[in-house]
């Protein structure tokens, strides 16, 4: 449907501008509309449907709910208008098996001005098109208005107020009306007219009623008509006139019956969740015509299937409203009217605003009002009213960049019919990416949950039951909330929503205790935005850090600040922390020479307290080790585990490892011991053994560390102890390496650790060393990974496993060859025990310029067992040749 703009009419002189009032397809609802059409038509004409069944459960009710300013309204005028006429563009046209339709649409809001009165009177008017008498109904009615409006006829009160001039009935009603009347005082021969049977004499009507006389035995079958001739004409009574109305329809002849459509509109305003003396008799008329079809707009969901509201409403419960229960999937039933798609926005900016035409806005302003606008119509208009009044301003079209921003209207609109808590609430939630119930009433400061219940029944609010937090507030919603609080009357000022961010953080910090790791890394990742944007100490983020290193996952953790060339700024002890988190983190997939350069960044911008700088100087640490600084490694793992503190233990291990690595594997032994299981000492042990040739302990240490992690319900740990049990297995037994290569292969599946992965990867090349003829082409691309990683550490056990290969089948020219690569990766006594292995496993003397490593019990046991592994897979490679 396009028709003219009057807003953006009347606001420029430009007689080529045209702007038209679009409606953005909402095919889908339609669609939805209609088939609710059919299925209630075929419910009320099936055999057996009894309008005067009260108890019966109801199917009547159609409800479209969304946030203030998603097209609601525009929505049920364009049902209005297309089930009156099929005026609506692109929307198809009613089955025929509906037949003949009569909408009726009321505004409930309060701009309005419509009332309950107004609304059965609009109800009376719609049924007047039929054309046809409605006696049971005008009967106690005209008692109500005479009683309620003395001396002032019907027909004279709806030519006073033009909103009945939309109702083509308006004329005949009151005609219609008295020839009913008429009739029936004719028949129960009363003299005058129908006057009489307002007074004392329609205890006469009543009687003749009750006691079915021939003359008005038609209207006798409407079974509790006499009940309400005798009630006291209220507004209650008033309600229940509408049993009456429905029966009276009920008996239109065929030819000339239709299906009466009630559209409502902005139905927040009389369901306000603490006042329902409306909501109450509106639902009455509900239940009461339920050969009705009723379509119910408004920014809630109905909640007329809570059996709590017993008392409140006449009727509550899923058994009274089986098709408004959360789930439902037959129609009637209750939908969220959801957001534009990015498509439609662009086809509504493209129709509103035109010059011989042609779309108004150029290209690059309709993407960046559609990216804002997060598919909200509201959001869409606002636009286009700037973007004419810049354009009258200017006599140009504004640029695309005037538009990167939010409207405090939308504040305005979304805040309107919210309670104080609940807007106290809605304010605090938006400090949250997402929340709980328990989260948002801690984050407002109340003591009770009543109005953050109330905030997640709105339709701005999302709901994920998988997310760590269940809610979470429309983006655009958020956004405007916490940057254009400027709107309302209880707006926050700067120091209260420093208060709100101290008692979010707080609350925060309290979900983080337990094993839950998602909620873990959510809260560190909204709780350093609150420590950035706030200035807050770090308090428990601390622990939380500590706890999120622990686990080898690596979540990203970001802040979004970043300076013009792109590097993370670090001003606070937030900005500190949350680029250790992330360096930490991105190491895994990023070199780790990118690594260090950040946590030097960390260091040198003196921003952590002292508790957490051995954070960044540890994980730097393990970056020079990995790129081959020993001494700079070393340097950092010393002041990390001299420190004494949370991460001592893991340095200590550091350090042992480092010792491994230049063959002081007698100081290895005597430390390991040391170690504890902080300090991973099972797996520092099966690093021991397998250097020795002790395969099986090797083993078995890396089993036991891998069974202990998972026990701790560390995946991390557990799945670095898998990797290393899987290279070691590699050299002694191929079937059973298989399983634990493919074991490691699926723990690494939920985990992130490159160093693990590449080591899995050597242990496929040790695995199939003498066996696989394409063995040293896959041993090069694995080292083109580890470069890649700045994992060069990693290269010289890749090294070692060629020399194995080229050994095992008795090629020396290419043993030599893999030897001086591997020498290559000898820096000093740095991995000069693997150089030295390469000769003993040979049974060969080393040469004399290379380091020789301190071996547990002498380097000739070592020789020993080296050899026999040798054997052991020469043998193995022969059969498996068949030779």
């Amino acid at each position: 449907m396009a028709r003219s703009d009057l807003r953006a009419l009347f606001r420029s002189n430009d007689r080529e501008l045209k702007a038209v009032d679009f409606f953005a397809d909402r095919r889908d609802e339609w669609a939805t509309v209609a088939a609710a059409l059919v299925k209630h038509t075929r419910r009320v004409t099936r055999p057996g449907f009894d309008v005067e069944d009260l108890e019966t459960a109801r199917r009547n009710t159609l409800v479209f709910y969304g946030v203030g300013g998603i097209g609601k309204s525009t929505f049920s005028r364009g049902v209005a208008e297309h089930l009156a006429s099929g005026s609506a563009r692109d929307w198809a046209p009613l089955d025929a098996e509906v037949g003949r339709v009569l909408p009726v649409r009321i505004d409930l809001s309060r701009e309005s001005g419509a009332d309950f009165e107004t609304l059965m009177l609009a109800l009376r008017l719609a049924a007047s098109e039929l054309g046809e008498p409605m006696p049971a109904f005008d009967l106690p009615f005209q008692r109500y208005w005479e009683r309620n409006h003395p001396g002032e006829p019907v027909d004279e009160y709806l030519r006073r107020r033009t909103w009945f001039s939309r109702f083509p009935g308006t004329r005949s009603l009151s005609g219609q009306m008295q020839s009913a009347l008429s009739d029936v005082a004719q028949a129960v021969a009363l003299p005058g007219t129908a006057g009489a049977l307002i007074g004392q004499s329609v205890g006469l009507v009543v009687r003749a009623l009750r006691e079915h006389r021939q003359q008005v035995r038609a209207l006798a079958e409407c079974r509790r008509l006499a009940d309400l001739l005798e009630a006291d004409p209220d507004l209650e009574a008033l309600s229940y006139y509408s049993h009456l109305l429905a029966w009276d329809l009920s008996r239109v002849p065929d030819k000339k019956r239709a299906t009466l459509v009630v559209l409502l509109d902005s139905f927040e305003d009389v369901g306000d969740r603490v006042h329902r003396d409306v909501e109450r008799l509106i639902q009455r008329v509900v239940w009461l015509m339920p050969n009705v079809l009723f379509v119910i707009t408004g920014r809630n969901r109905l909640q007329w299937d809570d059996p709590k509201l017993e008392g409140q409403l006449d009727w509550a419960g899923p058994e009274c409203w089986p098709l408004l229960v959360g789930g439902a999937s037959e129609e009637p039933r209750q939908h969220t009217v959801g957001y534009l798609s990015a498509e439609d926005c662009e086809i509504y900016l493209c129709e509103r605003l035109t010059i011989a035409g042609r779309p108004l806005m150029d290209d690059r302003t309709r993407h960046m009002i559609t990216a804002n606008s997060h598919g909200l119509p509201l959001y869409l208009d606002l636009a286009v009213m700037r973007f004419l009044d810049l354009y009258r301003r200017h006599e140009r079209a504004p640029a695309h960049n005037e538009f990167n921003l939010d409207f405090p209207a939308l504040v305005a609109r979304t805040f309107r019919d919210l309670s104080p808590d609940v807007r106290r609430v809605l304010r605090a939630v938006s400090l949250l990416d997402s929340f709980s119930v328990e989260l948002a009433t801690a984050a407002a400061g109340l003591d009770h949950d009543a109005p953050a219940l109330d905030l997640v029944e709105r339709p701005f609010v999302d709901s994920d039951p998988d997310a760590p937090w269940q809610y979470r507030l429309h983006n655009l919603v958020r956004d405007v909330a916490r940057e254009a609080d400027h709107t309302s009357e209880d707006r926050w000022s700067e120091a209260d929503w420093e208060r709100a961010a101290r008692r979010t953080f707080a609350a925060l910090g309290r979900e983080t205790i337990g094993d839950d790791r998602t909620r873990l890394v959510a809260a560190l990742r909204q709780g350093l935005r609150l420590a950035r944007d706030y200035q807050l100490d770090l308090g428990w983020l601390a622990d939380a850090a500590f706890q999120y290193v622990d686990d080898f996952i690596w979540e990203p953790i970001e802040l979004p600040a970043l300076d013009e060339s792109g590097v993370a700024v670090i001003s606070t002890p937030a900005d500190a922390l949350a680029v250790t988190l992330s360096a930490i983190a991105q190491r895994q997939r990023e070199h780790r020479g990118r690594t260090a350069d950040r946590l030097r960044a960390v260091l040198a911008s003196d921003q952590l307290p002292e508790e957490l700088r051995e954070l960044p100087r540890y994980f730097l640490a393990e970056c020079e080790r990995d790129l081959g600084h020993f001494d700079d490694s070393l340097d950092g793992m010393r002041q990390v585990a001299d420190a004494g503190g949370r991460l001592a233990a893991t340095a200590a291990r550091g350090l042992v490892h480092l010792a491994r690595r230049v063959g002081r594997f007698e100081r290895v032994r005597i430390a390991v011991d040391a170690l504890g299981s902080q300090g991973r000492a099972d797996r520092a042990r099966g690093d021991l053994w397998w250097t020795q040739g002790n395969i099986g302990p090797a083993c078995s240490a890396y089993a036991t560390g891998r069974d202990g992690a998972l026990g701790l319900n560390q995946p991390g740990e557990a799945a670095l102890s898998q990797a290393c049990l899987a290279f070691a297995a590699a050299f002694q037994d191929r079937p059973r390496a298989a399983e634990q290569i493919a074991r490691a292969r699926e723990m690494l599946g939920g985990v992130s650790i490159r160093w693990a992965d590449i080591q899995t990867a050597i242990a496929t090349l040790v695995r199939d060393a003498g066996v696989a003829a394409d063995l040293p082409q896959r041993a090069e691309d694995t080292v083109t990974q580890a470069r890649e990683a700045g994992l060069t550490s990693s290269i010289a056990y890749i090294r070692l496993a060629v020399c194995l290969h080229f050994l095992v089948l008795g090629r020396p020219a290419q043993l030599d060859e893999a030897r001086g690569n591997l020498r290559a990766c000898v820096r000093g006594e740095e991995f000069a025990y693997l150089a030295e292995l390469s000769y003993l496993m040979a049974d060969e003397e080393p040469p004399a310029d290379l380091p020789r490593a301190q071996w547990l019990d002498g380097q000739a046991s070592v020789r020993a067992r080296w050899v026999a592994i040798v054997e052991d897979r020469r043998r193995e490679a022969a059969a498996i040749r068949g030779e």
